[in-house]
């Protein structure tokens, strides 16, 4: 699996509070992680970076031996469970960094299968074909007026109340995190991101620039068009193209 990325402050933010990490291993194995922290001068920075630090002590140890897609899945949510320990138990040690939170999109690939794992507005996209689409479902106040059909999806996207997340990890000792799967094809992109793509690059968009750019070159483009739309936030941008897939053992 190859891996590219690109995170950056964007035009606005007096820091860069997103945070990611990635790892391919040689025997076919990789994981991803991106996240965005909340808490302003309280510590968005701090939580986003704890629970990077946290997923990538857990991956790393435990999938060198994951053989099925069932334990794939346990030691995401391990992952996931220890990053919001982590940031809750730093916060709760820390006074100037009390209410900090993060985001999460995490995933692990191996056999052909892609296992995720999220909270918050940080999303996965699969690009696969010629087309892409969204994987992951926002944990959004926007998203559940668009469920409610209060709102339409393309209303959403100009909703003055776009940046608020019902789900978070580290402001609780426990957090409801949403799981997926999906088989993976040799040649298919997934881009993680934070909500500083999604909300100023459209899935058109995104769409033309993967098409038209070399893998290497992509997360640059994807997070300059960001930019050059307003780049009001900080941007994160990990892809993953996958190789020849070995056999699925389940």
């Amino acid at each position: 699996m190859e891996l590219s990325a690109r995170t950056d402050i964007g035009n606005k933010r007096a820091e860069n509070q997103d945070s990611y990490r990635a790892q391919a291993h040689t025997d076919g194995k990789a994981w991803l992680a991106v996240c965005d922290g909340m808490g302003g001068a309280r510590g968005g920075r701090l939580a986003s970076g704890l629970a990077v630090v946290s997923i990538e002590q857990v991956l790393c140890a435990g999938l060198p031996g994951v053989e099925t897609d069932k334990q794939a899945r346990a030691l995401l949510e391990q992952a996931v469970r220890s990053a919001n320990e982590a940031v809750y138990e730093k916060a709760l040690a820390t006074p100037a960094a009390r209410g900090m939170g993060t985001t999460v999109v995490c995933g692990v690939c191996r056999g052909g299968m892609l296992q995720y794992a999220h909270v918050g507005d940080s999303r996965i996209y699969l690009f696969h074909g010629h087309s892409i689409c969204q994987l992951t479902k926002d944990h959004s106040i926007v998203q559940e007026l668009v469920e409610q059909g209060s709102i339409t999806a393309e209303e959403a996207a100009f909703h003055p109340r776009k940046n608020l997340i019902t789900r978070a990890l580290g402001v609780g000792p426990q957090v409801e995190v949403d799981f997926g799967e999906i088989v993976l094809s040799p040649g298919d992109i997934l881009v993680l991101c934070t909500d500083g793509l999604s909300n100023y690059v459209t899935v058109d968009e995104m769409e033309e620039i993967i098409q038209n750019t070399g893998f290497y070159n992509m997360a640059d483009a994807l997070v300059n068009r960001a930019l050059e739309a307003g780049g009001l936030d900080n941007v994160t941008v990990l892809l993953a193209k996958c190789e020849a897939t070995e056999e699925n053992n389940g």
